[in-house]
């Protein structure tokens, strides 16, 4: 495993009280704007924490994409709990996203862009699934020190974040969701 990718054996942690009052999951996929009929692809979804709550906005697919079958599985469990039945669950890695050309409506990454090892390549498969007109929204550290969280090292200061989106043909609006995470909607 790279030392940048989430441990599995942390994944309580993502549903800490803690995390929640932070990063409250179902406000900030609000900024998804996903309907009841948009399919949704939510990289790096690991147990859930996003996915679960996109699930419940939509009657379409949501696709649950992760390179860790293990994550996949405890948000399996997950969404069987929340009774959750329209969640597809695709282990991929997101430099190769196992997904058909113009699949979704909109894409949702939160937390993973800085774990992986070409951002134009992610960026350019989160297009490739992307239908005509629809929407992506990312969700990142902001390169300070914080008590959780991956090193400082691996965090993406939010204006580069904008520069390799712009370099790569796309618009991008920041939101500083708090003083240690941003949001960025993406638009092709």
């Amino acid at each position: 495993m790279s030392d940048k990718r989430f441990d599995p054996k942390k994944a309580d942690k993502l549903f800490a009280e803690e995390r929640r009052k932070l990063i409250p999951p179902e406000k900030v996929t609000e900024y998804l704007q996903v309907g009841q009929g948009d399919t949704v692809a939510d990289l790096g979804a690991g147990n859930g924490y996003f996915t679960l709550p996109i699930a419940q906005r939509t009657s379409k697919t949501v696709y649950a994409v992760d390179v860790e079958p293990k994550m996949l599985e405890l948000l399996k469990a997950n969404a069987k709990n929340e009774q959750l039945t329209n969640i597809k669950y695709v282990v991929s890695d997101l430099e190769n996203i196992g997904l058909e050309d113009n699949t979704v409506n909109r894409v949702f990454v939160a937390f993973v862009i800085h774990e992986v090892p070409d951002i134009d390549k992610v960026l350019g498969e989160m297009k490739r699934i992307l239908k005509p007109g629809g929407q992506m929204v990312l969700v990142e550290w902001e390169a300070i020190e914080t008590e959780s969280g991956p090193p400082l090292h691996h965090r993406i200061p939010s204006e580069k974040m904008v520069d390799i989106i712009n370099r790569n043909g796309l618009q991008a609006e920041i939101t500083h969701l708090n003083p240690a995470n941003y949001l960025v909607k993406i638009t092709a």
